[in-house]
């Protein structure tokens, strides 16, 4: 398969194109830049350019761009680039895919989105026909899948992938706790009640093979592992995979100087099931946060 993805050069999209190569697909990859190597395109979604003959050499597209969410501290701007820089990417390439004659179109887009799209749900558990919920990343996500929308009404097959937070020891939710932990400076963030809805870093890109094969599943996929757990859970497994203590719970207050606007996204809790993928009957090869954590920080 020709698979054209954007943010291959993220934490997640590396890692997709090594999978991707190792099993036999050809990937090209949109750059901001100049291209360096053969398998790179150039495009500029800040002003909606991007050469269509470069999609329509494609058979699938990958969309994984976007600023990182927990790369900075938020301040106003940091919120627009979050903003931007998904709405941009999703806009150039959705119209640009809609614009082709219908014979030259991709098969399938795969378009970042997450789990943020629910909100704050407290203990209550989501799956994908749910709502949108309240708060600055549930607005992105909002209008970032929105923008898949010329794809999807010129009949390409469109999955919004709701990712949650998938487990790596370089990269995601974990890489900025370890030091933390193994210093034995670590704990729960705020109360430890607000639940977690992470995948192992295997599992996720599972799910995007998965998802690129079967013609039958599109929309939203809550890109998730099927066990939730609570901050507090995670918290205790780490501290016991690491054999280090976990006992100074960080509060609110200093997530909110450290983190700035972020800090509330930290503490909310997004209980989140991957209805679509268990009803399509993908299996998870780690299924439960204990296997998971142990293949995110040895493998």
């Amino acid at each position: 398969m020709r698979i054209l993805m954007a943010g291959a050069s993220g934490f997640l999209g590396t890692r997709l194109v090594d999978r991707l190569t190792s099993d036999g697909h050809q990937v090209t990859r949109l750059v901001r830049r100049a291209p360096r190597t053969p398998d790179e395109r150039r495009w500029n979604p800040s002003a909606a350019q991007l050469d269509p003959a470069v999609v329509a050499d494609a058979d699938a597209v990958v969309n994984l761009a976007g600023a990182g969410v927990g790369d900075k501290r938020w301040n106003d701007e940091y919120r627009k680039l979050i903003r931007t820089s998904r709405v941009d990417s999703t806009t150039t390439l959705a119209i640009t895919i809609a614009g082709l004659p219908a014979a030259d179109r991709p098969a399938v887009l795969l378009n970042s989105s997450a789990v943020g799209w629910y909100g704050n749900t407290g203990d209550r558990v989501v799956e994908e026909d749910a709502p949108a919920g309240e708060g600055f990343l549930a607005d992105v996500c909002r209008v970032w899948e929105a923008a898949t929308r010329p794809a999807e009404d010129a009949g390409v097959r469109v999955v919004r992938l709701r990712t949650g937070l998938p487990l790596h020891r370089d990269g995601g939710l974990l890489k900025p706790q370890l030091l933390p932990f193994k210093l034995g400076i670590a704990g729960k963030l705020g109360s430890g009640r607000q639940w977690l809805p992470w995948i192992s870093m295997r599992d996720w890109l599972d799910a995007m093979m998965f998802l690129l094969d079967r013609d039958d599943l599109a929309g939203p996929v809550n890109v998730v592992g099927p066990n939730p757990v609570t901050n507090a859970e995670f918290t205790r497994e780490l501290a016991r995979q690491l054999h280090r203590p976990a006992i100074m719970p960080i509060p609110a207050l200093a997530l909110k100087v450290v983190l700035g606007g972020f800090a509330h996204e930290a503490l909310t809790s997004t209980r989140v099931l991957p209805g679509v993928l268990n009803r399509a009957g993908f299996r998870y090869h780690h299924p439960d946060l204990r296997s998971a954590l142990h293949a995110a920080l040895t493998e």
